[in-house]
């Protein structure tokens, strides 16, 4: 039986459908993300499983025991939330053993396990600090800290780095993954960054307009996208008719379905390329874009624009305005039909 399991889950605010029948099982010390643009319900279903907002209809259970009208403060469930919420009079010590001391643990526990919490957070020397002296990412880690020194039975986080720089951001993903495997606690991550939710997942559950979109391990969301949706969402595939495709590749593809292609998949050349096994197409540069080490080039190709992902090597940039020839893998070519999808949710 799955450690926690969401049964037909429906949460409607007046008439808006929040979330719409949501099947969902979560393993016990998986690290499961919650994935999805804004207002598809993801942070709604982290907030019922935390007794923060009461389902419409349907159940939750949580090892083993139905916590669907169960109090918050009586699941044992800890949460980091954007804003850290700590208490400014009190110092990184206090914030960290509040809970504990509101369980009326003895002294010299709570300060056996805030010292362990702070070690894991790595926030040594800072024990004495308030709040204010600290930084975004060090609020952050004591926020994390008195989530996880009750020996909760889940850690939810939502969007907890959200507002932290890119580079301590990449950092705190990573320490979160350490820790989460340190300890073995089931945890579930909401955000809507693609890439924090590759780095630090053991499955993905992409959301969409309520709805579970897709399921699976970071890397089988990323290379089979079961719809268009999660194809746009996460890779940022080219997507072409498939009308389009074979009057470009001269192959039979479906009218009724979408080819998508991701990026990084193609490869460019000044010069035709001869390898049987991909598609090569002849097109002129529209323009590159820098992202970080990978330079997105637009590539004209008859009607279609290709985006086509490189590494970003000085010595090897091409021109706008430039003939190239894409050579694309057809085993990279994947066919994607909506209907298929929308049958099996309904």
């Amino acid at each position: 039986m799955a450690y926690i399991s969401f049964q037909n889950v429906v949460k409607r605010f007046g008439d808006n459908v929040v979330l719409d029948h949501i099947q969902l099982d979560i393993e016990k010390g998986n690290l499961v993300t919650l994935l999805g643009p804004s207002g598809c319900g993801k942070s709604t279903l982290l907030r019922c499983l935390a007794g923060l907002e009461q389902v419409t209809e349907g159940t939750i259970i949580l090892d083993g025991q139905d916590v669907t009208h169960v109090p918050a403060s009586q699941r044992n469930i800890g949460m980091v939330f954007q804003q850290y919420s700590l208490f400014p009079n009190m110092t990184v010590e206090q914030n960290i053993g509040f809970g504990l001391k509101m369980q009326k643990m003895p002294k010299d526990e709570i300060a056996d396990h805030v010292r362990r919490a702070v070690e894991l957070v790595e926030l040594k020397g800072k024990e004495n600090q308030y709040p204010a002296s600290l930084s975004g990412g060090q609020q952050q880690r004591v926020a994390l800290a008195r989530s996880i020194v009750t020996h909760p039975k889940v850690l939810l986080l939502d969007e907890p780095l959200s507002a932290i720089d890119a580079k301590l951001r990449k950092a705190l993903q990573t320490r979160i993954r350490e820790i989460h495997q340190e300890l073995g606690l089931t945890t579930v991550f909401v955000t809507h960054d693609q890439d924090e939710a590759m780095v630090m997942s053991d499955v993905i559950e992409l959301f969409h307009d309520g709805r579970i979109e897709q399921s699976g391990s970071p890397v089988s969301v990323y290379t089979n996208p079961v719809s268009t949706f999660a194809a746009s969402f996460i890779g940022s595939y080219n997507q072409i008719p498939g009308g389009q495709f074979a009057a470009l590749t001269g192959d039979a593809f479906d009218d009724a379905c979408t080819v998508a292609i991701r990026p990084e998949t193609i490869t460019l050349t000044r010069r035709c390329p001869k390898n049987p096994d991909a598609y090569t197409l002849k097109g002129t540069v529209l323009g590159s874009t820098p992202r970080g080490n990978v330079l997105r080039y637009s590539i004209q190709v008859g009607q279609v624009k290709f985006h086509v992902d490189a590494l970003f090597r000085s010595f090897h940039i091409f021109d706008p305005g430039e003939t190239l020839y894409l050579s694309i893998p057809k085993h990279d070519c994947l066919c994607i039909s909506d209907k298929e999808v929308h049958a099996n949710a309904v």
